[in-house]
């Protein structure tokens, strides 16, 4: 058998072992072909009661393992990324419909992630405070205790693994719930490396589903914190129900994120940047570049030399072959793409390349000289298409930059002085100088203002320390104090 030979989880879902869902299964498809790959199990709200009450039991004994326990558990994780690499990314590739390049990424930030996270639990786990009373005063950090981890289709395994290994590494216990449309990819890989990895029995379950399913992984009286990438509309949901029962919700959610061309700019570097950060992955990332904002004295040659990069992009299905852009993840979000590209248009919009599409193969595209109230330009498209507008000065562009309700990255392309000076202006959780806006590393702390989620809530020890852990307050006397009753 292979590490994902799909006799093991084909048509189940994770609770204590592989076993049947309660909700019913769901087809794994190849966006690209239509191609039936298998089946995962669709868990019911009873299934993840089941899960939760598991969880629970299980991570205080979890949570009392030694540290080097703990960590030597994500660093085997970490290693069986590397060591099954390849036939992982052969899921991500068909069944997200990912680039070769972007499903390498893929297994090697999950090791990553593991590698980082097995530094937590021998991670200081607290301070020492000062105290006007006669006793030693503490705040330390506790798990939280059951985590409940819910992760969309465009990058499925690293965005449920950098949940998922930090949280497990300090302690607690996690319900994962991937998108049903990558389920293998976001979710039985990962319940596979930690079943080799050793983790316990009821430490981590997988819950593959949609709305149902992840209200009731919300909502489930044992989950503490909740750890939601995806969509805002859905985002919001999330969180007005994890307040209305008084949980942690850290939400990572849209963006429509801004490229900044400065005067003087090397064009065509520039041209290359737009043109990855639009069109990595179909544009079907949170941080893909959703508006290009280009200097009046560069903007002609910046359209063009973009609308060239487009047109010379190749097309096609990522398992037959070397290229740029996959399928569209299925024909709802094409349809969303496309309604956008050509309502653009009608808003008086030019097309300097793209706006077509063949089955769910979607052509980049460059949209120019749009208004900042055009649908294109005002709301995140999540697929392959470059919006540019031009502007005239640095005040300009910092009032149009933030004249958006999203804010989770920007880059700022040029002069490093003239972006300094734009960077302490400009409202966004990310901003990088010189590079476009697609970044993400394991160590480095990620997450959006605005309607782009609730701040950096993952990556690096302090932010996921922050996320899926608990402040206690413990003071200790050499004896007991002495009360006036």
């Amino acid at each position: 058998m292979t590490f994902l030979d799909s006799s093991r989880w084909d048509s189940k879902i994770y609770v204590d072992g592989w076993r049947e869902a309660t909700g019913g299964t769901q087809d794994v498809l190849e966006p690209a072909t239509g191609a039936v790959l298998g089946h995962v199990g669709v868990a019911s709200a009873a299934d993840v009661r089941r899960a939760a009450t598991r969880a629970a039991q299980a991570q205080p004994d979890w949570a009392a393992r030694r540290p080097e326990e703990r960590a030597a558990v994500l660093r085997r994780a970490g290693q069986l990324w590397e060591d099954h690499a390849g036939e992982i990314q052969g899921w991500i590739i068909r069944e997200s419909g990912g680039i070769e390049a972007k499903a390498g990424l893929e297994t090697h930030t999950a090791a990553n992630e593991c590698y980082e996270a097995a530094a937590l639990p021998s991670h200081p786990a607290g301070e020492v405070l000062t105290s006007n009373e006669d006793r030693w005063s503490f705040a330390r950090r506790r798990p939280s205790g059951v985590v409940s981890v819910i992760a969309p289709f465009n990058f499925p395994l690293i965005l449920s693994i950098r949940s998922v290994a930090p949280a497990l590494a300090l302690g607690n216990s996690v319900l994962l719930k991937p998108d049903p449309r990558t389920a293998v990819s976001g979710g039985v890989t990962l319940m596979r490396v930690f079943e080799e990895a050793g983790l316990p029995a009821g430490v981590l379950s997988l819950l593959p589903g949609g709305a149902e399913t992840g209200a009731a992984v919300v909502e489930a009286p044992e989950v503490r914190v909740v750890s939601f990438t995806g969509s805002t509309a859905a985002g919001r949901k999330v969180g007005e129900s994890a307040a209305r029962l008084l949980k942690r919700a850290h939400l990572e959610l849209g963006g429509n994120n801004a490229l900044v061309v400065l005067p003087g700019t090397d064009v065509a570097k520039a041209a290359s940047a737009g043109a990855f950060g639009s069109f990595m992955h179909q544009g079907q990332i949170c941080m893909s570049t959703g508006r290009h904002f280009v200097h009046d004295s560069l903007y002609e040659d910046y359209v063009a030399a973009l609308a060239q990069k487009a047109e010379h992009l190749l097309v096609g299905d990522p398992a037959g072959g070397p290229v740029a852009l996959g399928p569209i993840i299925d024909e709802k979000q094409l349809n969303h793409i496309h309604a956008l590209v050509e309502g653009a248009v009608q808003a008086g919009g030019r097309l300097a390349a793209g706006g077509t599409h063949e089955g769910l193969f979607y052509r980049p595209t460059v949209l120019a000289d749009l208004a900042l109230d055009n649908p294109a330009f005002a709301q995140e498209i999540f697929g392959p298409v470059a919006p540019v507008t031009r502007f005239s000065t640095l005040d300009e562009v910092v009032e149009m930059v933030n004249a958006n309700d999203y804010g989770l990255a920007v880059g700022i392309l040029g002069d490093v002085g003239a972006a300094m000076k734009l960077a302490d202006r400009i409202s966004s959780g990310k901003i990088h100088i010189n590079e476009q806006t697609v970044a993400d590393e394991a160590n480095a702390p990620f997450g959006g203002v605005g309607a782009s989620g609730t701040g950096s809530r993952f990556g690096g020890a302090t932010a996921n320390i922050e996320a899926f852990t608990e402040v206690q307050w413990l003071t200790m006397r050499p004896g007991i104090a002495p009360y006036p009753f």
